[in-house]
């Protein structure tokens, strides 16, 4: 065993031989090194040595002590469970999770515990991890409990504590691991700390923080320009238009090539959108279908087997990524294109109909199907990120598979999936894991399912309607139930109305969230995360997973269909419901009544909430007019990033910091422009 600080507050410990293709190998963006020593100081959380190691013919396995109070999170996004205490967790990447077992379309070998303290594992293998479930022969256990005379499986299978925990990471067939310790000393600043020696977290375009709205499969060039002029006319706030499979000669697998048929002048397409101020984003994935202008070049640095008769390219291989990135260049970005939604570049082990390449595949690397699995859709975002950053604009895009080290990627997860509950619950375990997610719309049944998608979906890193399959916006077609809802819709208009008024909410946000992004960026701190990350000593968050933070002021608690009211837990301090401005006493849950055109949102006492007059869409010119809403006695000054919203300018300084206080505005920096003229000054009283 070899112990080495190889960051403030970040050792590595060596065990046996690791393989030569791990997560850190393949790191291309260096730890914030500057970051972290802004961090406050911490030492190792526990005794190294207390780690065990071993191998055996399955593999190696590392055993790490735990406390028996501890509470785990973490091991990338999960849909099903928040808190993975006393679980058993597979590490593999998974479209389709259906069954709280790890799976996932971006499973992370990385934990966090409410000791102050993070743990990476440096594996691509799918490794099964025991969360404090299980001790060892000989172990003393005085905490268990027996059940003797226990009347039914409730008793016998109900949670017990125990001493002398461990979390047992069983690794198939690596000989050796790197592990590495994240000191806290918090929670928090251990999932921080992890996100800076990743390379800090992405700072997304300002467009990118508006809405989405992705069109059905099959339009083309004339129905999606019409779509948008209505959107415009309608005034929908939407910033960035989404074209499905339909675009590509070739979809499955892909021709990375117009359809000319469908869309005969893509200049002239992309140039009238974005007239009209839409950013567009393509759907594709990664299978190279022999119609490609890649496919020649690619086939001899491609896997060993097909998808939907497409060569697989490595990518992390320079030539494959070259080739790769270089097409995406020529005809698709350099004309315009602002991102790309990257689609099955995860598996599908748990559907009728595996799709995806096979555990056997061999890839020139030398790297097998597995580990291909784990690392192909951090590769993929990696390979396009690079074409952004040559042209000096930065993107905000979509991605179906991450893994380790994610967290500078401006990509955010979605899936197939479309349980409303467990997509708000990726709201809540993304931040353990240095990952983004929406909690994507696509129809809601009814207008009450579809208000309540929206709201949860504007409360979220991407505020992304994806209607691939709804010819017209969902709010045209949601069937209209009077009997179930608070007020009455008689028509799709008044729908709309509605939805509106959502989108506005969310362009008003686009100053706090920016902020909160960039805050990421340079400090590591997830801009949504659980309620346990910021009061980790709290037991009552220890399983909120219908509730979170947005930001260092906003808690939301969104709401699902047919609910009349839901239990919204407010921790210690004072809070302010944002649209009635009630003051509540923290510590307690309250009763929150579920008014249709409400998503509870509430603001901690003491804030400046800088609120925009809403836009139809978000420009390199657009100068936000803001409203600052004072909550509470004692306010705290503001901070807002000001840049152009756009370019990587701001790495080599070119940003401002504006300062809002109860009164005034002021702005320190070299970025010579203005995003942010506050109109007045609201001190809100409580209501």
């Amino acid at each position: 065993m070899m112990k080495t600080l190889v960051a403030p507050g970040v050792w590595t410990i060596r065990f046996g031989e690791p393989e030569s293709v791990t997560p850190i190998s393949l790191q291309e963006i260096p730890a914030d090194v500057s970051a972290l020593n802004q961090l406050p100081a911490a030492k190792l959380p526990f005794d190294t040595d207390t780690i065990q190691f071993a191998t055996s013919k399955r593999g190696c396995v590392v055993e790490i002590p735990m406390d028996s109070a501890e509470q785990i999170y973490g091991f990338g996004l999960q849909l099903k469970s928040l808190n993975q205490t006393g679980k058993k967790r597979t590490i593999r990447v998974n479209s389709d999770p259906t069954a709280d077992t790890g799976d996932s379309h971006a499973p992370v070998p990385f934990y966090a515990s409410t000791a102050g303290y993070g743990v990476l594992i440096d594996t691509t293998r799918y490794a099964l991890v025991n969360v404090g479930s299980h001790v060892k022969v000989g172990t003393k256990n005085v905490n268990s409990s027996s059940t003797v005379g226990a009347t039914g499986t409730s008793e016998i299978y109900k949670p017990r504590e125990l001493s002398g925990k461990r979390v047992i990471i069983d690794i198939p067939t690596a000989r050796g691991v790197d592990v590495y310790i994240f000191a806290g000393p918090d929670l928090r600043s251990a999932v921080q700390r992890y996100n800076l020696f990743s390379g800090g977290g992405c700072l997304p375009p300002m467009w990118g923080l508006g809405v989405w709205y992705r069109a059905f499969g099959s339009h083309d060039q004339a129905t999606a320009l019409q779509m948008a002029q209505e959107f415009r006319a309608e005034k929908m706030p939407i910033d960035v238009f989404g074209l499905e499979p339909g675009w590509q000669s070739k979809a499955y697998a892909c021709s990375f090539q117009w359809e000319t048929q469908r869309f005969p002048s893509p200049p002239k397409f992309i140039a009238e959108m974005r007239q009209m101020g839409f950013e567009l984003n393509l759907w594709e994935h990664v299978f190279v279908h022999p119609t490609s202008p890649m496919y020649e070049s690619l086939k001899p640095q491609a896997g060993d087997y097909e998808v939907w008769g497409g060569i697989i390219p490595d990518l992390t291989q320079a030539a494959s990524r070259r080739t790769f990135a270089g097409h995406h260049d020529e005809h698709l970005i350099s004309q315009g294109i602002g991102g790309f939604k990257l689609d099955e570049c995860d598996s599908s082990d748990f559907t009728p109909w595996y799709w995806s390449f096979p555990e056997a595949t061999q890839f020139p690397s030398g790297l097998d199907g597995e580990q291909m699995h784990s690392i192909l859709g951090l590769q993929y975002q990696r390979t396009l990120y690079e074409v952004h950053r040559k042209h000096n604009r930065r993107t905000y895009s979509a991605v179906r598979a991450s893994h380790a080290l994610a967290a500078p990627y401006p990509y955010v997860l979605y899936s197939d999936l479309y349980d409303h509950r467990d997509f708000v619950r990726g709201v809540c375990t993304m931040g353990f894991g240095g990952l983004l997610w929406t909690p994507e719309v696509r129809e809601g049944g009814t207008v009450e399912g579809l208000i309540r998608r929206i709201q949860s979906t504007v409360m979220s890193p991407q505020a992304l309607i994806n209607a691939w399959y709804i010819k017209s916006p969902p709010w045209h077609h949601v069937e209209i139930d009077k009997n179930n809802l608070g007020e009455k819709m008689s028509n799709w208009q008044e729908v709309q109305d509605q939805v509106r008024s959502i989108f506005e909410l969310r362009m008003r946000l686009i100053p706090y969230l920016y902020a909160a992004f960039a805050r990421y960026r340079s400090e590591g701190l997830p801009p949504f995360r659980a309620m346990a990350m910021d009061w980790p000593g709290d037991a009552n968050t220890h399983k909120l997973d219908d509730q979170y933070m947005m930001g260092d002021s906003i808690l939301v608690a969104p709401v699902f269909a047919e609910q009349a009211s839901r239990k919204i837990y407010l921790p210690a301090g004072e809070w302010f419901d944002f649209h009635t401005h009630q003051r509540h006493i923290g510590g307690q849950t309250i009763d929150y009544p579920a008014e249709l055109s409400v998503i509870p949102m509430f603001v901690k006492s003491g804030t400046i909430l800088p609120l925009a007059d809403p836009v139809q869409h978000v420009t390199r010119d657009t100068v936000f007019e803001l409203t600052c809403l004072i909550f509470g006695e004692n306010p705290q000054a503001t901070t807002l990033w000001e840049d152009d919203g756009e370019t990587f300018d701001f790495e080599r300084g070119d940003y401002n910091l504006v300062k809002i206080e109860a009164d005034r505005m002021s702005r320190t920096g070299s970025f010579n422009g203005e995003r942010y003229r506050v109109r007045e000054w609201q001190r809100l009283t409580e209501k």
